[in-house]
């Protein structure tokens, strides 16, 4: 059935933790302004699906993972990415069509994988890294190393067939999984209600008798406890979670959305509840950093960032003799 993170022991979030979630989350959204504008200024072309407004899932997700433990993503997945650790050089790289990025160029925004850093793949299509986790939460089982598989999906993905399918075996084998919803309340362009039946989507965690959690996604401390006790209990052998960690998104399905299907006083109201600059503020007001050392931590941000996005513009692009180069095919006789 549906848990209450107050059923279980609650975990301790102290000033170290937030301030690291705060380091994590304005990371991603520095990347995610930087990009946009670069986009908007015609610098650079390509699709881009912007999760400005969610990065605190992440940021709180991967203060609990260890850096060996693995995150498969979705498109819409800029924030996983820079929150795994994949480096902002190679990940820059990548999102311009670079030869020195995570794929060489050839996968771009919707297709970034960096093994090195955990972030096993980003899926293009929607909800298909839920069965790919699983995989990899397999693997990590067999091989008895500890390691933990999250995955992210929005919520239009919690009604595809194989999240069903996903939900039913990794509970069956005890799989050391963490679903992790990001219901940014739209799938594309449909509002939650109307495409999807039920109101929580951590109730159908309840069909798979896993443990489920329905959290505030903007809350750094509610969800951080979750991600705890999911990843906790994951690493221990005691099976997967479903989280559903609610949240809204910015921008539009994907850039150039006239957004005409967000209600204006619903989107305004999200934006002026901006969860990274409501945490800046908890933090300094609340003696955890002064202001001086919060804007040197968004300082050197910047800095690394403005360093990756030169790094890339530099780099240069695939040769034409790439375009045979790891494809797998069959050989004709």
């Amino acid at each position: 059935m549906t848990s209450s993170i107050a059923e279980e022991v609650e975990p301790v979030v102290d000033a170290d933790i937030l301030v690291r979630i705060f380091t994590t989350a304005t990371k991603a959204k520095l990347y995610d302004d930087q990009y946009r504008a670069m986009m908007n200024a015609g610098k650079v072309g390509g699709m881009y699906y912007s999760a400005r407004g969610q990065e605190i899932i992440p940021a709180a997700i991967n203060a609990v993972l260890a850096p060996d433990d693995y995150v498969v993503t979705m498109y819409r997945g800029v924030h996983d990415q820079v929150s795994k650790g994949v480096p902002l050089r190679t990940l820059t790289a990548e999102l311009f069509g670079r030869a020195s990025g995570s794929c060489k160029g050839k996968g771009g925004p919707m297709h970034i994988t960096d093994v090195a850093s955990g972030l096993i793949v980003t899926t293009g299509v929607v909800g298909s890294g839920i069965p790919i986790a699983v995989g990899v939460g397999l693997s990590a089982q067999m091989r008895r190393s500890g390691q933990v598989a999250v995955v992210n999906f929005g919520d239009g993905a919690a009604n595809i067939g194989a999240f069903h399918e996903a939900l039913n075996l990794a509970s069956l084998w005890k799989l050391p999984v963490v679903f992790v919803c990001q219901n940014n309340r739209y799938a594309e362009y449909t509002p939650y209600d109307q495409g999807t039946s039920v109101d929580q989507i951590a109730k159908r965690g309840a069909a798979y008798s896993m443990r489920s959690m329905h959290v505030d996604g903007n809350d750094p401390e509610a969800m951080y406890r979750a991600a705890r006790i999911a990843i906790d209990a994951a690493r221990a052998g005691d099976g997967p979670s479903l989280i559903e960690a609610v949240t809204y998104r910015f921008e539009g399905h994907m850039m150039g959305d006239t957004k005409e299907y967000q209600p204006a006083e619903e989107l305004k109201a999200a934006i002026d509840a901006d969860p990274v600059p409501r945490l800046r503020d908890r933090i300094i007001t609340s003696g955890y950093r002064t202001e001086a050392e919060v804007a040197a931590i968004e300082g050197a941000l910047q800095k690394e960032i403005d360093d990756a996005f030169e790094y890339a513009m530099a780099a240069p692009l695939p040769d034409i003799a790439d375009l045979t180069t790891d494809v797998y095919g069959m050989e004709t006789r």
